[in-house]
């Protein structure tokens, strides 16, 4: 028995240390990116002592690594810890490991908003928004004054991401509903979703396609400093929750509906909500950034190569791995044919992609 826990024990040592280690890598990445870019390039140690004030540096350089280049790189890391955690969630709770953030509908439902924001100029919830806003202002004067203009198509891909949010809450509600249920839901809502964008995509003008092409690679560059704040904030507050469902999720993954309700956990309640924090966090980011996917199918399953199925410490890595992931292909995309910047949707899909047919090469047979 000694010998077990001691093996337990330095097992459980061994997985701090590499979370620890990736960490600490994502950090390098980060203070990398920071310095490179297509105007002005700098050394790890000179981006480093800026950041730090230790050196001022030029005003050329200040402006670009303060303006620019922090948001982008803290949005990057915010927005990969966002949708891997998101995955790693999903894939535990519907017990299927190839289920990623865009599995539901959810990105389906963003992108349908988005093409009625662009293509038939419906703004009714940037509207919706201005006027209760103005309400909450005149009751309470010390609130500050909020402008939604040039937000329309941002708020339109995060309300219909939230309605389909919305049926999978109604979906938990009803009796017996499986984990392939949410799946088979999630897939009809997709195909429904994508037929109606394409159907306008089919009488749309060559400038409004333009606009959802580039809204459906995905893109961190939208996002200013004030917006990068606001959902890191959202995002801190909502992972640490994720993790209270570890058990509950490590009862799911070991043994299934059966073994979970065995060890006093309610697997259709810990599925519903589980689901809707996941859609929350996934909806939240891409309604922003538009359609960025294998980050949350990538992540969870390079952190199960390392640290295994124990979700106590797959969600903690597969953040740091989201991040991690994200960061490289951002960076790659901004530097490798500067001054053009190529979509960090694309660079994970190129990226991504290949992952993806090792995935299922190497799933063979359920393993």
């Amino acid at each position: 028995m000694d010998s077990l826990s001691s093996k337990y024990e330095d097992k459980n040592r061994d997985h701090v240390v590499k979370i620890l280690l990736l960490g600490l890598c994502t950090i390098v990445i980060a203070i990398f990116a920071l310095g490179q870019g297509s105007s002005v390039n700098l050394d790890m140690l000179t981006t480093a002592k800026i950041l730090l004030q230790i050196e001022e540096g030029s005003e050329i350089q200040r402006l670009i690594l303060w303006e620019y280049r922090v948001p982008r790189v803290v949005f990057a890391i915010i927005a990969g810890i966002g949708l891997a955690v998101a995955g790693a969630l999903m894939q535990g709770a519907l017990g299927n490991p190839l289920v990623s953030p865009l599995t539901l509908g959810v990105a389906s439902g963003a992108a349908l908003g988005a093409a009625f924001a662009i293509f038939l100029d419906l703004t009714f919830v940037s509207e919706l928004l201005a006027v209760l806003w103005s309400v909450v202002t005149e009751i309470i004067p010390a609130i500050p004054v909020i402008s939604f203009v040039g937000s329309d198509l941002v708020l339109n891909a995060f309300f219909f991401a939230l309605f389909v949010v919305y049926i999978i809450i109604k979906l938990g509600s009803v009796r017996g509903v499986t984990a392939e249920s949410y799946i088979l839901v999630g897939i009809a809502i997709t195909f429904i979703a994508g037929a109606i964008v394409q159907t306008m995509v089919y009488f749309a003008t060559a400038e409004e396609l333009s606009q959802l092409t580039h809204w459906s690679f995905g893109s961190l560059a939208r996002v200013d400093s004030r917006e990068v704040w606001l959902i890191g904030g959202v995002v801190i507050f909502l992972v640490p929750k994720a993790l209270e469902w570890s058990w509950d999720l490590n009862s799911l993954s070991i043994g299934g509906d059966e073994f979970a309700i065995s060890t006093g956990v309610d697997p259709v309640d810990t599925r519903k909500k589980i689901l809707v924090l996941s859609s929350l966090l996934t909806a939240l980011i891409i309604s922003f950034t538009g359609m960025i996917g294998f980050v949350g199918l990538a992540a969870p399953h390079m952190s199960r190569l390392i640290i295994g199925n124990d979700y106590r410490k797959l969600i903690p890595c597969s953040a740091i791995f989201g991040a991690l992931l994200m960061l490289i292909a951002d960076t790659i995309g901004r530097t490798i044919i500067a001054p053009v910047v190529l979509p960090v949707g694309l660079m994970l899909s190129v990226v991504g992609g290949p992952l993806f047919i090792y995935l299922l090469l190497t799933n063979r047979g359920g393993h």
